[in-house]
């Protein structure tokens, strides 16, 4: 029966290493994404990342062992998973982004880490909230407003069906990681590989209903990064996410996804010759700040509450 919710930990020096690739993988799919939704329109760039990230990780977890689910409620919440981690935000955000800027996408997807550690508190027995967790949202979240600019902050609400996409994509990605954290026996590659391959189904499906078979050839360069879509922000990302959820929670996984911002920034530095501006750093001082407050924040209270006594 799922709902164990395995203990989370605080998170390790590797953690963090790995939140910091994941954000970076993430990022780049940006990029990727930009090259080629031209060529294959949204339903079906979403359609075929999956697909390759479902046979990119299924022959590894076929060469593991591992529990699979067996009962109706595990596969209610595998059913659920792919709904909001993957075919739901993905078609929301893809649409949301035909009108909403980069820089408004970018703050109200920044608005995850917020509703994790709220929904946390109240939907598991161990990721509470608290001032450390507060304070290291904060300072993600600032982050991300250096990044984008203040200015953007006057266009919310511009665009309002755009702009609720994403916030529902948004949630939908915090959904989804609690529901990961309910189905905790049931080891993360194959919890992917399910994922992947139900959504490959329904993606495909809607595809074929929307735009129809496509009646053109996809270039080579567009083949080239649809394949590192598919191996590595949807196949290797997603088994990340999911292992690390489980390990530190949510609401300190999701802190640690304010990064990717600060990430495009950089890859659009170095792809496209953009400069790096003094903002780009600070944005990657608050970010990283925030992550050190999460995995400290309660031994540097306690440190100050000492010296913070008369003697």
């Amino acid at each position: 029966m799922p709902g164990g919710n395995l203990a989370i930990r605080k998170p390790t020096a590797g953690d963090i290493s790995l939140l910091l690739l994941l954000s970076f993988i993430w990022a780049s799919a940006f990029l990727a994404i930009k090259i080629v939704v031209p060529e294959t329109g949204p339903f079906w760039l979403a359609a075929i990342r999956v697909g390759i990230g479902f046979v990119v990780l299924l022959p590894w977890a076929l060469s593991i062992r591992g529990p699979l689910p067996r009962t109706s409620p595990e596969w209610r919440l595998i059913v659920l998973i792919m709904l909001f981690n993957v075919v739901t935000p993905f078609l929301l955000i893809s649409w949301a982004e035909l009108t909403v800027n980069a820089g408004v996408a970018s703050l109200l997807m920044g608005s995850g880490p917020l509703m994790a550690v709220v929904v946390s508190h109240f939907a598991t027995r161990d990721d509470r909230m608290s001032a450390t967790k507060l304070s290291a949202v904060a300072l993600g979240f600032s982050g991300i407003l250096v990044i984008v600019g203040w200015e953007t902050m006057a266009r919310l609400g511009d665009n309002l069906p755009g702009q609720i996409a994403a916030l529902l994509g948004a949630a939908c990605y915090v959904t989804s990681g609690v529901l990961v954290r309910k189905l905790d026996r049931v080891q993360p590659l194959h919890l992917s590989v399910l994922v992947l391959f139900l959504a490959s189904i329904v993606l495909v499906t809607l595809a074929l209903v929307v735009d129809g078979v496509p009646d053109h050839q996809i270039s080579v360069e567009a083949w080239i990064w649809l394949i590192y879509l598919g191996v590595f922000p949807t196949g290797l990302a997603y088994f990340l996410r999911y292992g690390l959820i489980r390990k530190v929670g949510l609401s300190t996984f999701s802190i640690g996804v304010n990064l990717i911002p600060v990430f495009g920034v950089g890859l659009g530095a170095i792809v496209l010759g953009e400069p790096i501006s003094a903002q780009t750093a600070l944005a990657l001082l608050l970010v990283v700040s925030g992550l050190f407050v999460a995995r400290n924040g309660q031994a540097i209270f306690l440190r100050l509450k000492g010296l913070a006594r008369p003697r």
